[in-house]
Parts: structure tokens; sequence; C-alpha cells
């Protein structure tokens, strides 16, 4: 008998006969261990346990402890959910079911709505199926064959899919007598393997995301290793919809969208306003202190400076469509990096002038389909906190690490103490997609990598993942309910820099090409507010609140007191208000604490005798009686040291 020799993470070798599968490995080490594994990784690639092992292989075996298991438990749940539909409902055709970072979907084409009462119904077939302890089988099929099956049973989204995805040989995967998919796999061996999971939501959705197509339904569920972890997720889930920024925003009068002008289009009310002008006015501040120089630029430009940076092309489906005026076509940016170039470009630099580094708060413009946009988080016209540093080769480390104490910096002034960061480097060069040298990519990632550890980040190396024009750092916070957010952004570009011919004069006389690396610490003004409404749950902090104070006289005895008060609050800086209807103290108390303002100012006729207020704090409650000076110099304390919390 044949034998092939497995090679196991810790180094050791071992024989086993030709044709053994991963579990069979599992097995030889310790039954405990072939109960936990779900997955096995085989030279790099993800294995079903059952699959044979064809050769000689280095063989590593996954459990609950390893992320890429989650990956396949939930795709696993998705097809788990799909037979529980096939059950119910026969006549459903079947659409895509993948894992996602937070759970996992399907889409299904059938001609009546599933309502929420069909969820239900559906978890519980699926926990009927779930005992059955059924495996997931992997079948090889030929190309033709599956076509011709899909075609004769009206599965016309399969066929589309084989004739896009398959190779000549692909693979299917079956639950049970009733189900068979198209899928490439892999899945945990059986049905028994999946122990919590919790159907969600319905959703619309185009086949292939795309409104042309024909439309399907969506249902969304999670699904975790315990019934604890999936107790935790579902109490965060109601904890972000009570954060949800689209209801704390109109709640708040923050900002809307408004139908007459369009999806994707923000419009931001006058508290919304005095919110963003701060988040735009510290940003703007801390450019000038860290040496940008700060630039404005059109919204618009010819189609020839698209043409150029390569927009045009590669970038056209997420743009607005071209405009034709009398000179020449035009479009609407979607991009400032190109407008940034250009004032770089406008004269000669010298070695002596690097860096130079362009920021801006500009407004960009991008198509987005009416079914992905999302509140604040997916819109069509957005602020990038957009910077552009161009440098010489000597300079690219230094300057990585002002980037990374940039955001540092902003995440801590705005009260997100948790962070990490993901490094997307080349793949070498292997598939030819990535443009540069291969000195610059060396040059590049040892920038980023010696930055994360000079400032002790924290960074996640992430293989063949970067763009195909630089490598770059994002970073990720963590909120206030533990969700993490794609938010600052730290990337290189061989490309524009080489597209637009920039130089600067060396050292020897000689023209160079500048480095170039884009910079974006909000990401987006929109996306980043989005963040904070939900990261405080609308209760800003005292410097960012839309109204500091609320000024309440208890009677209109002390009214001209209270306008004293709320005079004296305006002329020293503090946004405030005067609540003077002719309403109970406790209704106005009852207000402002619903519109999250910090401080609630009382005042009577004993605070108008002694020049006193009764202040009453959102999160505290009474606070007691103080002079309005102490009061003021507390308050005034608290926003200039921009105090997450008060």
């Amino acid at each position: 008998m044949s034998t092939i020799q497995v090679t196991l993470p810790d180094g050791s070798r071992h024989e086993y006969p030709a044709g053994s599968s991963p579990l069979d490995v599992a097995k030889a080490i310790s039954p405990r261990l072939a109960d936990a594994a779900l997955v096995a990784r085989v030279n790099g690639t993800l294995y079903d346990l059952t699959r044979p092992l064809e050769s000689d292989a280095t063989v590593e075996l996954l459990t609950s402890r390893n992320p890429e298991a989650l990956e396949v438990y939930r795709h696993s749940t998705a097809h788990l959910l799909a037979a529980a539909v096939l059950e119910l409902y026969p006549e459903t055709k079947l659409g895509i079911g993948p894992p996602t970072e937070a759970g996992f979907f399907y889409d299904f084409q059938r001609e009546t709505a599933f309502t929420p009462e069909d969820l239900d119904k559906l978890e519980a077939k699926m926990w009927e199926i779930q005992k059955r302890d059924l495996p997931y089988g992997r079948t090889l099929t030929p190309k033709a064959e599956g076509l011709a099956k899909y075609r004769e049973t009206g599965e016309h989204m399969k066929c589309e899919l084989i004739e896009e995805k398959a190779d000549d040989i692909f693979t299917e995967y079956t639950l049970g007598p009733n189900f068979i998919d198209f899928c490439r796999g892999p899945h945990v061996p059986s049905t028994s393997k999946i122990k919590a999971f919790k159907l969600l939501s319905i959703a619309g959705a185009y086949w292939k995301g795309d409104e042309k197509n024909h439309q399907m339904q969506r249902i969304y569920g999670t699904a975790f290793f315990t019934q604890k972890e999936l107790d935790e997720h579902l109490k965060q889930i109601e904890e972000a919809r009570k954060r949800d920024h689209r209801k704390l925003g109109a709640e708040l009068d923050l900002f809307s969208i408004q139908e007459l002008a369009g999806p994707g289009l923000i419009f931001f009310h006058p508290k919304g306003g005095t919110i963003r002008k701060e988040l735009e006015d510290w940003m703007r501040d801390q450019y000038v202190k860290r040496g940008y120089s700060l630039v404005y630029t059109p919204h618009i430009a010819r189609s020839d400076l698209w043409k150029t940076s390569g927009h045009y092309n590669f970038y056209a489906e997420n743009m607005f469509k071209r405009m034709e005026l009398d000179d020449a076509e035009y479009q609407l940016k979607p991009m400032n990096c190109p407008f940034h170039i250009l004032i770089y470009r406008d004269r000669q630099r010298s070695y002596r002038d690097l860096p130079v580094r362009l920021g801006e708060l500009g407004t960009v413009y991008r198509y987005e389909r009416s079914g992905v946009m999302h509140g604040l988080f997916r819109v069509r016209g957005f602020t990038q906190d957009d910077a552009h540093i161009f440098c010489r080769p000597d300079q690219i480390e230094d300057e990585i690490v002002n980037c990374l104490e940039f955001a540092a910096d902003t995440l801590k002034t705005f009260g997100f103490n948790a962070y990490d960061a993901e490094l997307s480097t080349w793949d070498k060069g292997v598939s030819g997609k990535y443009d540069g040298t291969p000195e610059q990519w060396e040059l590049a990632e040892n920038a980023l990598r010696n930055a994360t550890e000079r400032l002790g980040i924290k960074a996640t190396f992430m293989a063949d993942e970067a763009a195909f024009y630089g490598p770059k750092i994002d970073v990720k916070l963590v909120d206030a309910i533990g969700r993490r957010w794609q938010l600052s952004t730290v990337q290189f570009d061989f490309t524009l820099p080489r597209r637009f011919g920039l130089e600067y004069i060396g050292e020897d006389g000689k023209a160079h090409q500048p480095l170039m690396c884009h910079r974006a610490l909000f990401g987006s003004v929109e996306r980043f507010f989005g963040i904070l409404v939900e990261h405080y749950a609308g209760a800003f902090p005292v410097w960012l609140a839309p109204t500091q104070t609320v000024v309440m006289p208890i009677t209109d005895r002390s009214l001209e007191y209270a306008q004293q008060v709320h005079k004296k609050l305006v002329e020293a800086g503090l946004r405030s208000e005067l609540d003077d209807r002719k309403e109970k103290v406790n209704l106005k108390i009852r207000d402002a604490q619903m519109q999250k303002v910090p401080f609630m100012l009382v005042v009577g006729d004993r605070e108008a005798a002694n020049g006193t207020v009764s202040v009453r704090n959102r999160k505290h409650g009474d606070q007691g009686v103080k002079p309005l000076d102490d009061f003021l110099a507390e308050a005034k304390a608290l926003i200039a040291a921009k105090t997450p919390v008060e």
C-alpha cells in the first residue's frame, strides 16, 4: 500500500496510507482533537476534514480557536438555512450564501415574500436538520454535466455562476437528499457541529448586486461556536439598534436625507452643523500645527485630468456621468488626489522643499447604487480629510510615524482608546498585478513596518491585500460596544507620480520622482460623524455637544436672572439655550435630557439673590448649587481639555 507523508505545524512528520483525510490525521493524534477539529489547512489551502490527501502535505487542523474556522462554520450555517428553505418552500430558487464578518446571508428567488413568521419556522427547521447529523458531502462534477442538470431543474442562477466561475471539474456540496449546491467549500463535517445560530432579518437584494437584474430576497443570520457568544452578539445588536445614527440623527435633529434632493446626499441641520464645525476646525488646526499646508480645490474638472490619473477608465463605474460643456467634457471629482498633484506640479521643487504636505477637507462625489446607501456610512457626496505627502526616500519612515501619531491623537481626542492596524502588502510581484518596482515596494513596506514598531502599534500583516499602486496601513478603532470600524488610512502610491511626471531636483542637480502618500484620518467627515453618534449614543462630550447648557427659570420672577445667566454663558463662548417656556421645570429637564444636553442650569429666587445656579448633569444628576463663575470655570476647563466624558 502506498503512503503519503504529513508534516504537522510542530514540524513532525508522519506516514499515512494514501487517500487518508485530515480527519484520519486528527484521529491518529487524539480523539479529542478529532472531535474539536472543524476544517483543515492543507499546503496553505482550506480543506474539508473528510477530503482525501492525494500526496505529501503539510496539515494544520483548525478548531474554534481559529478565525478561519468561524468563517467556514458560518458558511456551513448558510447552507443549513438553504436546506431548510427548500424543505419548507421547495419552489424556491437558490442564489448565493456567503459568510460575512458578522454572520452570513443567503439570497433566494421566490414569488411569495418571506415574513418574520417564516424566520421562526425556518429556524425551527434548521434545528431539526441539525439534529439529523447530516454530512456536508463534497462531490466533483464535470462542468457540462452540471450545467445540463441545473438547466433541467430551472436553476438559471446556478447555471450563470457555473459558466462564470467553474473549472472543467467543479465541486458541489450536498446536505441530505434534497439539497445540492455549486460551492467551492470547504464546510464543517456535519450539521451536528453547528451549535448556535440565529436568523436576524429579511431584506431585498438584486442578483449579483446589480439593480438591472431581478430582485432577490436575502435572509441574514449569524452563527457562533457557543450559545454564550451568540447571546453576547445579540445583545450587541440590540445595543447597536438603540445607537443607530439614523434614528438618533432624527431624534436629535442633527441631519437628514431629503427625498426631493435625492438619496445619499446629506443635509446637516444647525445642531449637526455645529458638531461638524468642531470636527473640521480641530482637523484644520492640527494640519497647521503639524506642518501641512491647507489647500482648497474645485469640485469638478475636465475629463482629461481623470484620463491622466487613470480614473476615467478604471474608476468610471464609481463616477457620476460626464457633462458636455461648451469647451470640454467635465466630471465631478471622486478623489482629491489629482488636484493636490496639480498644485505640487505647478512649480519646480527642490529636495530642500520636501516634504510637501497638502491637506484639504474636500468634498467628493461617487456614484453608489441605491440599494447600498446607508445613512451617513455610505453616501454619494462626502467630505474627506484628505492629505497628500510628497517626500524623498530618506524621509518616508519619519513621515509615516508622523501620520500614525496623528491618527492615534485623533482617536484619543474623540474618545476612542482601543484600536489596531492592518498592514497590507503585495505578493512580491508574482501575479504581475501590482505597479511599482520591487525596490519601491521594499522601501515602502519597510517604512510602514518600522513605523508601527517604533510606535508600538499592533499590526496584522495582510499579504497580497495591498492596492495595486502601493502598500498601506489601515487603522481600525473599537467603539463603546466593541465594534471595529475601519477609519484612518496611510496609503503609498507609485502610480500617480509617474502618470503626472512629478519631479524634484535632488542634491545631485538631477530630477527625481518623489514618493507620494495618501493620508485620511476621519476617512470621511460624514462617516466619522455617524460613528461618533453611535459611539456616544448621541450624548456627545461637552466640547462637541451642539447645546452645552440649557438655562431654566423656575418661575417668571426668575426670568430676568435666567436671561442674564444665559447671556454670560454665551459671552464666555458656551453654546447655551434659554428655556423660557411656561412649563414645569421637571418637563424642561426631561426635554433637555432627551436632547442629551450636558448641563441644565435651574434658577429660582434663591439663585437670583445669590448669583448662583443649580447644576444638573445629564449623566450624574443633581450637582448642587454653585456660583455661576465657578460653574463657568469648570465648564470651560472641560471644553478646553476636550474631555471625552463629563
